[in-house]
């Protein structure tokens, strides 16, 4: 009991302690947030002043609750009081952080769109880490995966904080005074053909530039940092993270509210898709289509093999919800929100706590029955539940069944129906997905 009752001395003592040194503490955060991000404009570093305090303050209080011997600590109180009527947590007002993590052809350009859709509370970036890939494509750092998925982990921390700089660095050509006019895919974020970070256009260059709402010239990243500061909500839509795990810095950071969105989609059909989308990668798949025969320990298909295994091995540490991604995580297939992409769109929103506006609603039901009109590989009107079914009956039987054996791990463990013969495939009366929920 003496021991007890000292331990509790000691935690009181320490809370007053805490208290009094609240402006030491910010101070020295301050500068550690500075060390850590060397290149942070001060003018608009984010407030962590607290966060040091605010951390020991909560561990001391848990330690004191059940010394004291409270029925609940504080928090699980909050917890409690943060799950929604479905069991899941609804997140309490505050910025949020959405990251959506996905693979070519699964269909992300279009979920994106889910955010991107949001309205002026959201500020979306499509494919940001396209520059670091490609710049590192041709330095030796690109061969070394530990390496580049670090930096694609601290430029994502950048920009989730508004900061361009990082970015800048794999920008080529390398932007002038913070202005370029070669960011990738710049129309296809809403934030970032606003008015307020729209520059003048330069004559006789304005189609390489052009926003789709307006006449748009290189873009400012001064600009644009600021106009991502004022947004409430930030989403970043990605193909290029290979391994949830090495994001775990990115969710521990306590200036950030992250919450990782994986979405995947059935590798018969991303196989099918990238046939078409990117058919002069894909010679060898089209002419083993032709001849009927796969050689297994060919490159191409231990890199099919090695693609699969690197989005089941993340799905399965975001499923595990360890310490660092508990309540972050949420898996979704392409296919169900294809069939029900208004549902899906719901219960995505009610994971990030963010309110799904009428604008995104009103897009979801504009473009998922779409009959004509679309067009182009990256195009987000379609009608969503035929696109889900398409590949079917454009894949070789040959190819599939290649597909279901170096990828059968995966497609069970996301619900993949495996087919035994071509008339099954192509009998769209007959479900390859089953009804799965996952947890």
């Amino acid at each position: 009991m003496k021991t007890k009752y000292a331990i509790v001395f000691i935690c009181i003592v320490a809370l007053v302690i805490i208290e009094k040194e609240s402006n030491i503490l910010s101070r020295f955060s301050d500068k550690l947030i500075q060390r850590q991000i060397p290149q942070q404009n001060p003018q608009t570093s984010p407030d962590f002043s607290n966060t040091t305090e605010n951390g020991s303050l909560m561990m001391l209080k848990r330690l004191l609750s059940k010394l004291i011997g409270t029925n609940r600590n504080y928090s699980e109180e909050q917890e409690e009081e943060e799950l929604d009527d479905l069991g899941r947590y609804s997140f309490s007002s505050g910025r949020k952080h959405i990251l959506l993590l996905a693979t070519t052809r699964t269909g992300s350009s279009f979920v994106g769109e889910f955010f991107n859709q949001h309205g002026e509370n959201m500020f979306y970036l499509f494919e940001p880490l396209w520059h670091v890939e490609r710049m590192l494509t041709m330095a030796s750092e690109a061969n070394n995966g530990t390496v580049l998925a670090g930096i694609y982990r601290d430029v994502l921390q950048a920009l989730f904080l508004c900061d361009f700089s990082p970015l800048e660095k794999f920008i080529s050509p390398l932007p002038q005074d913070h202005v370029t006019p070669a960011l990738f895919r710049r129309e296809s974020s809403h934030s970032l053909c606003e008015e307020s970070v729209c520059s003048p256009v330069i004559k006789d260059v304005f189609e390489r530039y052009h926003c789709k709402t307006r006449r748009c010239g290189p873009l400012n990243l001064t600009l644009a940092s600021e106009s991502c500061l004022s947004k409430q909500h930030h989403a970043i839509k990605t193909v290029r993270v290979r391994q949830l795990d090495t994001l775990q810095p990115l969710l521990e950071d306590p200036r950030l509210d992250v919450r990782v969105i994986q979405l995947v989609r059935d590798p018969r059909a991303i196989l099918a898709s990238r046939m078409v989308a990117f058919s002069s990668k894909y010679q060898t798949w089209k002419a083993w289509a032709q001849d009927g025969q796969v050689p297994e320990d060919d490159e191409e298909v231990k890199r099919l093999r090695g693609n699969c295994d690197q989005i089941r091995m993340s799905a399965e540490v975001g499923l595990s919800q360890p310490p660092w991604l508990r309540r972050r995580y949420m898996l979704v297939r392409y296919e169900d929100i294809a069939r029900y992409p208004m549902q899906k769109a719901e219960e995505m929103y009610r994971f990030t706590g963010i309110p799904f506006s009428p604008q995104a609603r009103e897009w979801i039901l504009r473009n998922t029955q779409t009959t004509q009109g679309a067009s182009g590989i990256y195009s987000t009107q379609k009608n969503s539940s035929e696109q889900a079914e398409k590949w079917r009956f454009s894949i070789p039987f040959t190819l599939a069944q290649v597909v279901q054996r170096v990828c059968g791990p995966t497609m069970e463990l996301f619900g993949y129906r495996f087919v035994d013969d071509e008339k099954t495939l192509m009998n769209r009366s007959i479900s390859l997905l089953e009804d799965k929920l996952f947890h």
